[in-house]
């Protein structure tokens, strides 16, 4: 018996061909699609991690005390916080020139004063919440004759745990004899630390 063999009909062959090739290009788009699904949601989550995290940080680095100063004239000495634990008063002027419109310094309070805690210029101390420092105080300056113009002063504290003892005030003195002979014995205790920084914001008038 001889068996003959059916030819299969080239049109049919070629639908076949071309279903394949319709199925992998759906394949590779729906891929696509599902990969751009995924980075929207993607950063839909990002942008809501931000949203959240932008008002946590301006919480996190609201001072513990605000507080307006008087406007005051170019040339002007003026006190702009005290700090009595470190025997240290913050003064500033505005100067006038451009390229330094502000400037301040830190000077001893009094020369009998017993500090109970440093202050360390904020180029040495680098205040910061991550290195511990909390922000104390914020100062706004206006400068009277640019009101627009103000010099913002931010006060840091940074606490250490310590047991010393106190007086009857509940006040904790350091007399420089004692830490004359505790700095010559090795005996150093470490104290509170105070640190400052400055910048002018808004606009100049002139």
């Amino acid at each position: 018996m001889s068996v003959t063999a059916i030819p299969v009909p080239p049109e049919r062959s070629g639908a076949s061909s071309t279903g394949r090739t319709v199925s992998v290009a759906a394949a590779d788009r729906a891929q696509r699609h599902g990969d751009v699904f995924r980075q929207a949601v993607l950063l839909a989550v990002l942008v809501a991690v931000a949203a959240v995290a932008s008002p946590l940080q301006a919480q996190a680095m609201k001072a513990e005390r605000e507080q307006a100063g008087a406007a005051q004239a170019v040339g002007a000495l003026h006190s702009v916080r005290t700090i009595p634990e470190a025997c240290t008063r913050l003064e500033g002027v505005f100067t006038g020139d451009a390229a330094q419109p502000y400037r301040m310094q830190a000077v001893q309070t009094a020369p009998t004063c017993q500090p109970r805690a440093r202050y360390v210029e904020a180029a040495q101390a680098r205040p910061s919440q991550a290195s511990g420092w909390i922000l104390n105080t914020l100062t706004r300056i206006p400068d009277a004759s640019c009101p627009s113009r103000q010099a913002e002063v931010r006060v840091w504290r940074k606490p250490v745990a310590q047991d010393l003892a106190r007086d009857g005030q509940g006040q904790v003195r350091i007399y420089l004899q004692d830490a004359q002979k505790q700095a010559a014995a090795g005996q150093m205790r470490e104290l509170p630390q105070y640190s400052a920084q400055m910048e002018v914001v808004g606009a100049s008038c002139r």
